[in-house]
């Protein structure tokens, strides 16, 4: 089908009257639907003759202009989402293996994160009720070492005897015969302790033969068992035991 047209336009400026002659030829239809891609214009423009596929459009058809930077912004938001949820989950493994690591297997039997959190808060649960009793024996757990002395010279415990002399730093016993002795000191325990107390008893005389060492939590029991040197200018228990007392106040102050 050939369809035949005449466009008369009037320059006043170049020319007194131009004619363009078109023949618009329709190669081919698909089920009588037109396609614009097979629509050829065939023209003259001063004898010059040219072919291009059309560039226009049939009545009541627009072009669609891509929204190429929409696109490019919500493909761009899109993987922003995906790293960020990416590491969200990694850092959410890695907590859930680091909680289940520090629990008991009998609490994490199966791995997925529901029995994960549901072991933990069980666990949690008997951490407390273990502190709660804790807390009501603490003051049985003080008193822990008081049965491994016989008289104290310096006791951390309220006394009536006379001889015994109230102490916040430790419990102190002392026992000698002849020229050995025998030193028990109950006390907190401090960074570097029984080194300095090694040092403090060489420093006035005393010389350690054997040590026996118990600790319950952050208290120690030393039971020393020394020889009393000849330069040693301690004669009895009780200044031997004010000694050790002091040495031992220095230790806690810093000053030793």
């Amino acid at each position: 089908m050939e369809v035949e047209g005449v466009i008369v336009q009037q320059d006043p400026f170049l020319y007194a009257s131009t004619d363009y002659s078109y023949n618009i030829t329709h190669h081919a239809f698909e089920q009588e639907k037109p396609n614009p891609q097979n629509l050829h214009i065939y023209g003259s423009n001063n004898g010059g003759y040219w072919d291009s596929p059309a560039a226009i459009c049939l009545p009541g058809k627009r072009r669609r202009v891509k929204p190429t930077k929409n696109k490019e912004e919500m493909e761009n938001r899109r993987m922003t989402h995906i790293v960020v949820e990416r590491n969200r989950r990694r850092k959410m493994n890695d907590y859930l293996a680091i909680l289940r690591s520090i629990m008991p297997p009998s609490y994490t039997q199966r791995g997925d994160q529901a029995s994960i959190v549901g072991g933990a808060i069980n666990f949690v649960k008997e951490l407390e009720q273990l502190q709660q009793f804790l807390e009501a024996n603490n003051h049985a757990n003080k008193n822990l070492f008081s049965n491994f002395f016989t008289f104290p010279q310096y006791s951390t415990r309220p006394s009536a005897a006379v001889e015994q002399r109230q102490s916040r730093i430790a419990d102190i016993e002392v026992m000698m015969v002849e020229c050995h002795a025998n030193i028990k000191v109950s006390t907190k325990r401090h960074p570097k302790q029984l080194l300095k107390l090694v040092t403090g008893f060489q420093s006035i005389g005393l010389t350690i033969l054997h040590l026996n060492i118990t600790t319950v939590d952050q208290s120690v029991l030393y039971s020393f068992s020394v020889k009393v040197e000849v330069e040693c200018q301690l004669t009895t228990i009780n200044e031997m035991a004010t000694t050790v007392h002091d040495i031992l106040g220095m230790i806690q102050e810093g000053n030793l």
